[in-house]
């Protein structure tokens, strides 16, 4: 058995958020995040009950600040499309890069994950997780919406 040294909000933190909802047709984005922080993300999509004939396209895009200056994909950082008729209802997919997976050559720093909701109405929501933070506990980096860790 493990020793308990390192309590896993050290290592990890919730740094983005697309709230669970019924969303209408559209785009959806999370807040830019600093890959400063974080040497690297998951992002984290949950499908809900999509409507009839509906798609769910989600992907990182990258810019060089935190007001999404230049903003561009993160190449190859994207899901296959979820879809009504591929009977993707209740299905999740995961997005993960590192802070090199950047166009670091040309100053780019920030991150974020954008879902595209086409056709019709569906249910989702997405989470994106900053994994091994550059300095200190992860959690210090948690956004403020996160009410409460309990670590046994």
């Amino acid at each position: 058995m493990s020793q308990k040294t390192l309590p896993p909000s050290a290592l990890m933190a919730i740094v983005g958020t697309i709230d669970p909802d019924a969303a209408a047709v559209g785009s959806y984005s999370t807040g830019w995040i600093s890959m400063s922080d974080f040497q690297g993300i998951q992002a984290i999509i949950l499908a809900g009950a999509l409507g009839t004939a509906a798609t769910i396209d989600a992907k990182l895009e990258q810019a060089t600040d935190d007001a999404g200056t230049g903003v561009k994909d993160v190449d190859g950082a994207v899901i296959t499309q979820l879809t009504k008729v591929g009977a993707d209802d209740n299905k999740q997919s995961i997005i993960e890069i590192w802070g090199e997976d950047l166009d670091i050559s040309n100053s780019f720093s920030h991150a974020r994950l954008t879902i595209d909701v086409g056709t019709a109405n569906s249910d989702f929501a997405a989470i994106v997780i900053g994994l091994h933070p550059r300095q200190g506990p992860a959690s210090e980096y948690d956004l403020a919406s996160v009410a409460e860790i309990v670590t046994l």
